[in-house]
């Protein structure tokens, strides 16, 4: 197996830990993901399928640039929703917007442009901290998951990888 496919089996697994790992918060300790958490799940669903594509594919030259790319575009857009999520809760508890409803109750009232403008803008229930690892709050880790995979996709962008898969 070459590095770069390597790389992109890392990430498709890793992405389909935590995606897994977020439904069990949800379905089994009970923690009601919040409009930005909604939209990190999408973030990782979307860098998992592009690195799941590249495993089945083996794309090369240009074609893994590519893919590459939009696995670092996409989790650039990842980051910088946890990294949203992350000032919000480090907000003064003056500062904090009020929280809203959930979700699902957006999305069956409002139109979809509505809710991704209220999600991105975050709600009270966005700056709860209910779960920390290591010091580090869940948006937290996925802050550092995302900020690797966008090295990981400059590193296969630059090609870095295919050099070393040829010593």
């Amino acid at each position: 197996m070459t590095p770069r496919r390597l790389v992109y089996l890392i990430v498709t697994l890793i992405c389909a830990a935590l995606l897994s790992t977020a439904f069990y918060m949800e379905w089994v300790m009970g923690l009601e993901p919040c409009p930005l958490c909604w939209l990190q799940r999408y973030a990782f669903m979307a860098v998992g399928l592009v690195a799941l594509l590249a495993v089945l594919q083996n794309p090369r030259g240009w074609g893994g640039r590519l893919y590459g790319g939009l696995l670092a575009v996409f989790a650039g857009v990842g980051a910088a929703l946890a990294g949203r999520q992350l000032w919000l809760q480090n907000l003064p508890a003056d500062q904090v917007p009020s929280c809203g409803p959930s979700v699902d109750y957006l999305l069956d009232v409002m139109p979809l442009m509505e809710v991704l403008t209220i999600a991105l803008r975050g709600t009270g229930d966005c700056a709860e901290v209910t779960w920390r690892f290591l010091g580090l709050s869940i948006p937290g880790w996925t802050a550092v998951f995302f900020g690797v995979t966008v090295l990981a996709g400059l590193a296969l962008v630059a090609g870095w990888l295919e050099r070393a898969g040829r010593r």
